[in-house]
């Protein structure tokens, strides 16, 4: 809380802080100089002691056109410079590079700039692009009265649920904020950035499959409103578009953004059929070729939003592809991190799932070899880049493990749960948030002095990670390993702090229930088994167990039902650890399934 004797000291403070954001003026820079940046460490707070400094955490991000502006104009300032240089140690980041960073201050990024004591207690956190006038008040604030100001992400949540589900009331609460923060008119989040909410397109896709026709109506109509962040020329999705409609796109391509929209679009055309969104899908990838894939077949983190850095580039996007090609092409991050791979393989198998196209999962496959061949650590977890200045960080790892899963349920080889049961050991012993549930973003030793805390989004993955491991495999110690992270999400204050939280409904509703299990016993090398298996992966759905026996392989990875072996390759929709009768023409698996998902039961 803020000293009541600093009260008035810092109203004057957020005032000329409000009053100059929108007027200030850049003003003489002298090219060519910069802040002396540090790197990030614990040792900057160190030298910050001893030499009586605050530290100015500068997070940009290679893609960002604002971060370009704030480079050219605010970090080239003289007076900036000069008032960094005498009082604060100046740390910049890459937040693609640091995603123990990115996620704890993504809210108030790119750029974001956040000031420490030595203590290395938070004193301001700013959002986006500050020009000269405005940091140099900001600066010069804090020397002059370096006071914290909490902000509503300050507190520390102590007190945590004691079960691994929701509680009626707050279910209930999230699901209301899940329809009425709904755009009714135009579709996605009623805000004045339009993009694709992951979680909330993937939960209205579960409750679309279990009959809510209301969550259909939300899925399709935001899906239709973003096809217009589709570049149309090269593909590709923009990031957001601005002013309250689908009409005004940030023109940066951001590899999470391309992997969320093309394995959504691809679960819709599997679950509605049309197709509109199998091309959006498809156009999606058609970009990341051409663009963001190394000729390793790994592929690279973002394309930037400007041709000329600073420069916005509305009137570029605009020309048809030879004519942009004659300006040049924006600039692409061809680093080759794990977190970023495991996005796109996970979306890659969706789209191999949905349409049958080999070259999907010929990609994913591709792939994930690279990464197990260049960012694998010793028992099951992975490097960010090549060479890590912090780490190693759970979404790396998290995402990987992910992906495998998903390659696991696309081809039914072993090999790939198994790749996803050393992921999720690999986090259970290092990223535990011990004696408290959820996980950690990366070991508490990387930041001894800045002290993490668990983050909705990773918690949310991982416990749909874990429950499902233990699916697929019977093992309980995935369930429990499920159960701790929902522990922390099933906690009010942490499920209500953002408008909406359809993550968390996903996460809750998957740990109660059972997926839809499919399972094809056959030969790997048998026509009619690969057939089969290919109708049970288009049955649409988020939440699916779909197997592949080839009884000479052995026992299944978890034999909770024993199936006959027949002469000819069949499958079977199982619920409740009993199956239907075998189904040997891929038309009727969908039916099958279809049919016994309505029973009740």
């Amino acid at each position: 809380m803020i000293c009541d004797n600093n009260f008035l000291a810092v109203k004057r403070f957020l005032v000329v802080l409000l009053l100059t954001v929108a007027s200030a003026a850049s003003q003489a820079a002298a090219p060519g100089r910069s802040p002396a940046w540090q790197p990030w460490s614990d040792g900057v707070f160190e030298q910050a002691a001893r030499e009586d400094r605050y530290v100015i955490l500068y997070l940009e991000a290679v893609w960002c056109h604002w971060c370009h502006v704030m480079d050219q104009e605010t970090y080239t300032n003289p007076d900036v410079i000069k008032l960094i240089g005498s009082r604060y140690l100046p740390v910049k980041v890459d937040q693609d590079a640091s995603p123990d960073l990115s996620r704890h201050y993504e809210n108030y990024g790119w750029p974001a700039t956040v000031v420490f004591n030595a203590k290395g207690e938070e004193i301001v956190k700013l959002r986006g692009y500050k020009p000269p006038e405005v940091m140099l008040r900001v600066l010069q604030a804090i020397v002059d009265d370096p006071s914290p100001v909490n902000s509503r992400d300050s507190a520390q949540v102590t007190s945590f649920s004691p079960d691994a589900s929701l509680k009626p009331a707050l279910r209930s609460e999230l699901q209301r904020r899940f329809r009425v923060t709904h755009d009714s008119k135009l579709g996605g989040m009623d805000q004045s950035q339009k993009f694709i909410d992951r979680d909330t397109i993937e939960y209205g896709l579960l409750r679309t499959g279990q009959g809510d026709t209301v969550a259909a109506m939300l899925v399709k109509q935001t899906l239709d409103g973003a096809l217009k962040l589709i570049d149309p020329v090269w593909g590709g999705m923009y990031q957001y578009s601005t002013d309250g409609d689908w009409e005004h796109p940030h023109f940066e391509k951001i590899m999470q953004i391309q992997a969320d929209a093309m394995r959504l679009y691809a679960m819709a055309f599997a679950q509605f059929h049309e197709p509109r969104y199998r091309k959006a899908a498809e156009d999606i990838h058609r970009y990341l070729k051409m663009f963001l894939q190394s000729p390793e077949g790994a592929f690279y983190v973002s394309q930037d939003a400007d041709v000329i850095k600073g420069e916005h580039s509305g009137e570029y996007f605009a020309l048809p592809d030879e004519a942009r090609r004659k300006r040049g092409i924006p600039q692409v991050d061809k680093h080759l991190y794990a977190r970023e791979n495991g996005w796109v393989i996970q979306s890659l198998t969706a789209l191999f799932d949905a349409t049958g196209e080999r070259k999907y999962l010929d990609d994913a496959e591709r792939a994930a070899a690279w990464v197990l061949n260049n960012r694998a650590l010793p028992n099951g977890g992975f490097r960010h880049d090549q060479m890590d200045r912090g780490g190693p960080y759970l979404e790396d790892t998290l995402t990987m493990g992910r992906a495998f899963a998903a390659l696991y349920t696309s081809t039914g080889k072993r090999e790939w749960l198994a790749h996803a049961e050393h992921a999720a050991g690999f986090i259970v012993d290092r990223f535990s948030n011990d004696p408290r549930p959820g996980y950690l973003s990366a070991p508490q030793t990387r930041h001894a002095v800045l002290k993490l805390s668990p983050l909705v989004d990773e918690n949310i993955a991982f416990a749909r990670f874990a429950n499902l491991l233990a699916r697929y495999t019977g093992n309980s110690k995935y369930g429990q390993s499920a159960e701790r992270a929902m522990r922390y999400l099933a906690t009010s204050e942490v499920a209500l702090f953002r408008r909406t939280e359809a993550g968390v409904l996903l996460a809750d509703s998957e740990l109660a229930e059972e997926p839809t299990h499919i399972t094809v016993v056959g030969g790997k090398d048998d026509p009619n088994a690969a057939l089969l298996h290919q109708a049970a992966l288009a049955y649409p759905g988020v939440y699916r167990r779909i197997e592949w026996w080839d009884t000479r392989e052995g026992a299944m990875p978890n034999p909770d039902v024993q199936y006959p072996q027949l002469q000819r390759a069949a499958a079977f929709v199982c619920s409740n650890k009993t199956c239907s009768r075998p189904i040997f023409k891929v038309e009727d698996i969908g039916k099958t399934a279809t049919r016994r998902a309505e029973q009740p039961g």
